[in-house]
């Protein structure tokens, strides 16, 4: 996840004032005017630096109330979100009436659009909506990082849960933490949530959307529906891929556990895949891991622990890997004021993100860092928004943003595939005499489809549920059963237990109550390969895709730059064709990547009955 300068991304509510109210008045009296060039040009220059200065107060704010969870800092959060929003949301109707002045350059229309279409959760100018709206989604934000799970009847956090689910073996167990963390922390929000939605509704039409998921949909250089093609069609690319996947797993699974716990056919029990939303199937790896050339020859976790690693030092070596491609060094306020521990004494939000306070050099991030190759891997993730963020802050404040938000989340992913075996030994973590050879490829890529590839469905259908909730298509009665059928449909997943009509299990992940869109990591997953695949050309990598690692190389690091400084100045084909050469988004690098295991793949499935 990221937090960008932006305050279109930032302030994700509204309030309601007599001053919003009055300047209504203003602007409907103004109505018969034709505004012109000129006023349009005032009105972006005046929002931008309005919007600048605000914005670094707000960050601070929400920075504190996510390091240190208390009613007064929720509150503090829930005032600059209505403040913050207020002046978004006046934006956005400014916005719509210069929209369609002639003669406006490039640049102004595509800020105009941003400004109109870029609040996450818009709030209608009906008095005291929005500072309800505001209420409710600081409230639900905050009940999700104080939740809490059982394990054999005794209360555990959020972050432990979450690295014990990646862990246990125990079926029993397993079923527990599952069920009471979705219990919990999902079925409180309910009725708080499909308020919420009710309200962002009404505020996405006084902006001239349909409801809000139209909004969001808007926001890729394409109208609204042809965003749903495109993400459909890069799922039919991939989708054979996660398909073998998935017959695979389920096999392995039902060796493991017998059909009591896990049928041979049908959908994989949700509980059983290492993670708390089976979007990420990695911690499993020692169970599906094929004979012989299923060993890989190391384990990240352990490497780490053996070789004394702390967070700090994780953090450190994540930097490494940018200052190789010629990145400057991070500012010494990102080590004084970042969080990379979770604190004794109080809450926070342990969810990773990063942060862009000032727009300048003040970048964080917030982690509750364990030491494991999951959080190593992460940190790389997360330092990719901090470089994009540092890119493009000479951008103007509506163009500090990445090309499309999938390219944010995809930056560090793309890093991060460069995590080899070769890039371990580079930075002392692996004995070179122990670098795996050809023959534990496989082992190789399935450890990394097993994150990988078995993310794309969830990474699509979280926000087909939010499409379906936003346009009414699903009610709140059938929030908790949509969702299911979702996770059924795309990943062929089924919870452990029998869940009850009142529930609410999208609630249960972060990014629900967190209001955060989600296709972006359904696109990162995609151009993080592409992205990949065109370092390692750059590079001049001749051997295997998937053993690539361009660390090091400063040509790669210059022609990177080069993209991401283009921030969110230019659409989105323009930036990738700049790195790439390529103007689509376009699945044909992960096939290629992961090309030998989807043969080995086929060959194990061969006779068995594959699907659910």
């Amino acid at each position: 996840m990221k937090t960008t300068a932006s305050l279109l991304a930032l302030a994700a509510f509204a309030l309601s004032t007599p001053a919003l109210a009055k300047d209504h008045e203003a602007d409907a009296a103004k109505a018969d005017t034709k505004p012109t060039v000129a006023d349009a040009q005032k009105f972006i220059a005046d929002t931008e630096q309005k919007m600048s200065e605000f914005n670094v107060d707000a960050s601070r704010i929400y920075w504190v109330n996510s390091t240190y969870i208390t009613d007064d800092t929720d509150a503090l959060a829930a005032k600059v979100g209505a403040e913050g929003t207020t002046m978004a949301v006046q934006a956005a109707l400014d916005a719509a009436r210069f929209k369609d002045v002639p003669g406006l350059d490039t640049d102004a229309t595509r800020k105009l659009d941003k400004l109109r279409g870029g609040i996450v959760l818009p709030a209608p100018t009906t008095e005291g909506a929005a500072t309800e709206l505001n209420e409710i989604a600081t409230k639900l934000n905050s009940a999700y990082g104080k939740g809490k799970g059982t394990l054999n009847g005794k209360e555990i956090n959020g972050s432990d849960i979450e690295a014990e689910m990646g862990t246990n073996r125990n079926p029993d167990e397993l079923a527990e933490m599952w069920a009471s963390w979705h219990t919990n922390v999902g079925a409180p929000m309910k009725d708080d949530y499909a308020r919420m939605v009710e309200i962002a509704n009404q505020g996405a039409k006084e902006l001239g959307f349909a409801d809000v998921g139209a909004m969001w949909r808007s926001g890729y250089d394409m109208p609204a529906d042809d965003f749903a093609k495109l993400t459909d069609k890069l799922w039919a690319q991939v989708k054979p891929l996660y398909d073998q996947l998935h017959c695979y797993t389920r096999e392995k699974l039902n060796e493991k556990y017998g059909d009591a716990v896990q049928p041979a056919t049908g959908p994989i029990r949700a509980d059983l895949l290492g993670n708390m939303w089976a979007q990420e199937w990695g911690n499993i790896y020692d169970i599906v891991a094929p004979e012989g050339a299923g060993d890989i020859g190391f384990d990240t976790t352990e490497l780490l622990k053996t070789k004394g690693y702390d967070p700090l030092k994780m953090v450190n070596t994540g930097e490494g890997f940018f200052s190789s491609l010629g990145f400057e060094a991070l500012p010494e306020t990102f080590y004084q004021r970042s969080l990379f521990t979770k604190p004794a004494d109080r809450e926070v939000v342990c969810h990773a993100s990063a942060w862009d306070i000032d727009a300048k050099d003040d970048i964080r991030i917030k982690m509750c860092i364990k030491v494991n190759g999951d959080d190593f891997t992460t940190i790389h993730h997360e330092l990719g928004h901090n470089y994009y963020q540092r890119a493009y802050k000479n951008q103007s404040f509506l163009f500090q943003d990445g090309a499309n938000d999938g390219f944010h989340e995809a930056i560090g992913d793309a890093v991060a595939l460069s995590i080899t075996p070769e890039y371990l030994v580079q930075v002392g973590l692996l004995d070179a005499k122990k670098v795996p050879s050809a023959d534990k490829d496989t082992g190789l890529l399935l450890r990394q489809a097993m994150d990988k590839v078995a993310f794309l469905p969830f990474g699509l259908l979280v926000d087909k549920w939010r499409w379906g909730v936003f346009n009414g298509s699903i009610k709140p009665a059938d929030y908790t059963t949509a969702w299911h059928d979702l996770k059924l449909e795309y990943q062929g997943i089924a919870p452990p237990v029998e869940r009850p009509a009142d529930a609410f299990d999208p609630g249960a992940k972060y990014h629900i109550p967190g209001n955060t869109p989600y296709s972006r990591y359904f696109l990162a997953r995609i151009l993080q390969f592409q992205f990949y695949k065109a370092a390692c050309d750059a590079a001049g990598w001749k051997g295997p895709l998937h053993r690539c690692s361009f660390y090091g190389n400063e040509q790669v690091g210059a022609k990177l730059n080069a993209m991401l400084e283009m921030g969110a100045s230019k659409p989105w084909p323009d930036a990738l064709e700049a790195f790439t050469g390529k103007r689509e988004m376009d699945g044909s690098a992960m096939i290629s990547y992961f090309a030998p295991l989807m043969t080995w793949l086929k060959k194990e499935n061969k006779g068995k009955s594959c699907g659910w």
